[in-house]
């Protein structure tokens, strides 16, 4: 699903080592947390996978296509295999819980009548389906953050990025999201996620792959955070 081997990726402008010497390889069905200190590098590693930035050194191939060398043309039908889900959620204020979730389909010309039923199968998942008709501002950020999983993964992503998904919900709301991220794994979906939360992780017992200055100084199975908050 994705192999680093010899990563590197260095930002011009500063001269900055974002990331350096990174090898590791992600299976599908895994779920992986991404850790460590902020600036440690857990950003850019979401965006070479997404290919918002392209490493300077190494080997990186992400559901079987090479991201180094894919043309631009290409980079829409990378990440249309992945899900990615961010802290602020980033709904669309202006369209209801159905059309946020919709219009991810609508971008890649999905038939409406595929559309109607991803769609509704999906709020289903995330419990919001008699929610459909609210705008974002009418819901709490847990709903919210239901709405941007919905989004994610309408397209059947094989790979969920979720970037600090819990980072702005109360402890209880965190669980509920999590416990909708374990029911999306189970049916199979790959997940990748950077977060700062260290009950999460220390309870969850995942795979956690830890990243400081830029390397990786620790991949544990069911491993914990390792870090004091």
């Amino acid at each position: 699903m994705i192999h680093m081997k010899n990563l590197k990726k260095i930002y011009d402008d500063t001269g900055t080592i974002a990331l350096e010497n990174i090898n590791l390889d992600v299976k599908k069905g895994e779920f992986v947390f991404l850790v460590g200190p902020s600036g440690a590098g857990k950003s850019t590693f979401i965006k070479l996978l997404l290919r918002e930035v392209v490493p300077d050194e190494g080997v990186l191939t992400v559901n079987g296509r090479d991201v180094i060398r894919m043309s631009k043309k290409d980079v829409p039908y990378l990440r249309r295999g992945l899900g990615v889900i961010f802290q602020d959620y980033r709904l669309l204020p202006d369209k209801t819980v159905y059309e946020n979730v919709a219009f991810a389909m609508q971008v890649i010309e999905a038939p409406r009548r595929l559309i109607q039923r991803n769609v509704n199968n999906v709020l289903e998942i995330v419990g919001l389906r008699d929610k459909y008709k609210c705008f974002p501002n009418q819901l709490s950020g847990g709903e919210q953050q239901r709405v941007a999983i919905a989004r994610a993964i309408v397209n059947n992503p094989t790979i969920l990025i979720a970037d600090e998904p819990t980072g702005n919900l109360d402890p209880e709301t965190s669980w509920e999201i999590m416990d909708i991220f374990l029911k999306i794994n189970a049916a199979g979906t790959t997940i990748l996620m950077a977060t700062h939360d260290k009950e999460i992780v220390n309870v969850m017992k995942k795979r956690v792959i830890a990243i400081e200055d830029g390397h990786i100084v620790r991949d544990e199975m069911r491993g914990r955070y390792g870090y004091e908050n």
